[in-house]
């Protein structure tokens, strides 16, 4: 019984993504409606894709478990600066421009738009290849946490689960484009909302309530690098390890601003009024899921006996990825079939968005333009070839993440680690201060490309090397995090002096884009009152 009821949970939700991809069939016959849902998306379906393409399994499983060992309860900080930098401020800062100044340039990607703002097919180009390297590993990433979860469940093995999810997101997203892609989205976000719920409240009965809880967490103790214990350093208001934290914290929410897969929901919002709703929803969204699956990792301590502990380093015996599913072990078969609904959902919908950036941006920013140097392939083809393109990215990430898991293959772990930093780090900069300063030049665009890409493969190479640093600074900085983090830092802090020294040229051209915030256009008294008008 209890198995027939995790299987027909499954089975409901299966066939509901399918359904829904055939119902968006007829709206993804050209590339507008294939990948940007003719610029028509609502707010509550943009302010969920976008939530919803921010957090996975990865999150879930991954860094709510290995970030609450670390921090304990002060992981919440990191669920709440992905709410209100990565939600919140990137809606109010890059919302409105985003979409205005691509509709105006007829950008469908961030590659295009580097292209079109900066007069470079070649910048084009370098940032098809940085998105189509890094994104894969990033891909294949999400299906992370998914194999302790349905062994936990159903005891099958993590390959059939796997190939079971790449399946079904290949079949709605191929056949329904982004349109189906933000249904779904929303779907699966209304089951994150109220499952990440259900299961922060199960899991802390299980420990006695919040209160009796906490009173646990605040007996675990942690020590220093100098070999001093803290008492309570887990339940404290900034955790034992303020740095680290911060890193994370800059990392995991400043970076959605330069990851293409999130602000290319920027670019289908269908008004002013979806962006004012947009922002609010998706801000909630991010402050209960995100919040609530870092609070949940918190108490992650207080099942160390049930995990095990490596006396030689204090982590767990499995690995961060076994804490969250050991915390879910004694709940009812109905809440483990949430949960396994729920990190479906999380990775599923995070997976149909990168694998549509990542195809859109190889057909329409490196095929079209360097396999038909001279000639532009029609819409048919375009949207073919991404189809073709959405089931390779599908595939190669599946089977990376079976090779992975198989062999413990070291040097896929660490690739899925650095994609995030590289991708932030090498867009974040450019693609913002080009929504707002005229005179940014390409130069600027091309360093901050080295930039990204470069701290992050110093990073990736220092730790494959097993290097060892005696400056504390270096040693910080050698974490894939902290070296993202820095990477978005210098691209922000060096962008605006390469303008201030060697300002872009083509003021004709730029001022023709910069029209775009000029337009003139009508709205209702409630938003403006006119000057002559008396109060």
């Amino acid at each position: 019984m209890d198995m027939f009821i995790k299987i027909a949970f499954l089975i409901v939700f299966f066939a509901i993504m399918i359904g829904v991809g055939i119902y968006c069939r007829k709206q993804a016959t050209d590339v507008n409606g294939f990948v940007l849902g003719n610029r028509s998306v609502g707010p509550w379906l943009t302010a969920f894709a976008f939530g919803t393409s921010y957090f996975s399994a990865v999150i879930f499983v991954g860094y709510a478990g290995q970030f609450g060992w670390k921090f304990g309860m002060a992981s919440t900080w990191i669920g709440l600066g992905n709410a209100f930098i990565g939600s919140l401020l990137a809606w109010i800062i890059l919302g409105r421009r985003t979409r205005v100044m691509t509709q105006h340039l007829d950008s469908a990607t961030m590659p295009d738009f580097f292209m079109k703002r900066y007069d470079s097919k070649a910048l084009k180009i370098a940032a098809s290849v940085i998105i189509f390297i890094f994104l894969i590993p990033y891909t294949a990433s999400l299906y992370n946490g998914l194999s302790r979860l349905f062994e936990m469940a159903f005891g099958i093995p993590y390959w059939i689960c796997v190939i079971a999810m790449s399946v079904l997101t290949a079949v709605y997203v191929v056949i329904g484009g982004y349109m189906a892609t933000a249904i779904n989205d929303f779907i699966q976000g209304i089951i994150m909302l109220f499952g990440i719920v259900a299961v922060i409240a199960a899991v802390l009965n299980t420990q006695g309530g919040l209160t009796e809880a906490v009173a646990k967490l605040s007996q675990e103790t942690f020590t220093n690098p100098s070999g001093s214990v803290l008492n309570g350093a887990y339940t404290s208001f900034f955790g034992p390890q303020l740095l680290s934290l911060i890193g994370v914290v800059i990392l995991t929410s400043l970076g959605t601003w330069g990851l293409p897969q999130m602000v290319q929901k920027f670019y289908a919002i269908k008004s002013e009024k979806s962006i004012r709703t947009g922002t609010i929803v998706s801000t909630a969204f991010a402050v209960i899921v995100a919040g609530g699956c870092y609070f949940l990792g918190g108490f992650g301590r207080l099942f160390a006996n049930e995990v095990g502990v490596d006396e030689a380093t204090g982590n767990p015996v499995g690995g961060f990825d076994a804490i969250i599913p050991t915390m879910l072990e004694q709940l009812s078969p109905v809440l483990i079939g949430i949960v396994v609904i729920l990190v479906l959902s999380a990775s599923m919908s995070t997976l149909s968005s990168l694998v549509l950036t990542s195809s859109s941006v190889l057909t329409i920013d490196f095929i079209d333009p360097v396999v038909y140097q001279k000639k532009t392939m029609d819409e048919k083809k375009k949207v073919l070839i991404m189809r073709i393109f959405i089931v390779f990215f599908i595939a190669i990430s599946a089977v990376i993440a079976i090779v992975q898991a198989k062999s413990k293959v070291t040097f896929i772990a660490q690739m899925m680690g650095i994609s995030w930093g590289a991708l932030a780090g090498a867009f974040l900069a450019p693609f913002m201060f080009g929504l707002y300063m005229k005179k940014v030049p390409k130069l600027a665009v091309w360093i901050n490309f080295v930039i990204g890409i470069g701290i992050s493969l110093a990073s990736f190479i220092c730790n494959m090397a097993s290097v060892k640093f005696e400056s504390p600074v270096l040693t910080y900085f050698q974490s894939p995090i902290n070296a993202g983090m820095l990477a978005m830092i210098l691209g922000l802090v060096i962008t605006p002096l390469i303008t201030l020294i060697a300002p872009a040229k083509d003021k004709d051209r730029v001022e023709g884009i910069f029209t775009c915030f000029s337009r003139k256009v009508t709205v209702s008294s409630k938003h403006s009152i006119e000057e002559d008008e008396t109060i």
